[in-house]
């Protein structure tokens, strides 16, 4: 029985995970923070103009909730990925994809919500 012989271990595959980290945990805290006081916008929002904006900004909160949870989900992907060089190229492909989620998750929100 004949063993594969292991990839060699990637020496700085922690470096591209703690940088999208640094990165991704701060703009979701933001977006999560701008998305729920947004609702403050219409406050002063009565009759038909603030039952669109509720109706358009639960919406958009559904897809920017989604949107942090999936970013979340692929932060820990890129710290779970094995860290041989193999898999260098997945690992940073993880590490790029989280924060990109979250800006995209809060380009949605931004667009899907009826402004005042």
């Amino acid at each position: 029985m004949t063993n594969a012989p292991l990839s060699p271990r990637a020496p700085h595959a922690w470096v591209a995970p703690l940088v999208s980290t640094l990165l991704t945990l701060p703009a979701a805290g933001l977006a999560l923070l701008y998305g729920g006081l947004s609702p403050m916008a219409c406050d002063s929002c009565n009759g038909p103009r603030a039952d669109r904006f509720t109706d358009s900004w639960n919406t958009a909160w559904t897809v920017l909730s989604t949107g942090l949870v999936l970013s979340l989900i692929v932060l820990v992907a890129s710290w779970a990925v094995p860290w041989q060089r193999r898999q260098n190229a997945t690992r940073a492909f993880l590490a790029v994809a989280a924060p990109a989620v979250v800006v995209v998750s809060f380009i949605a929100f931004m667009a899907l919500v009826d402004w005042p």
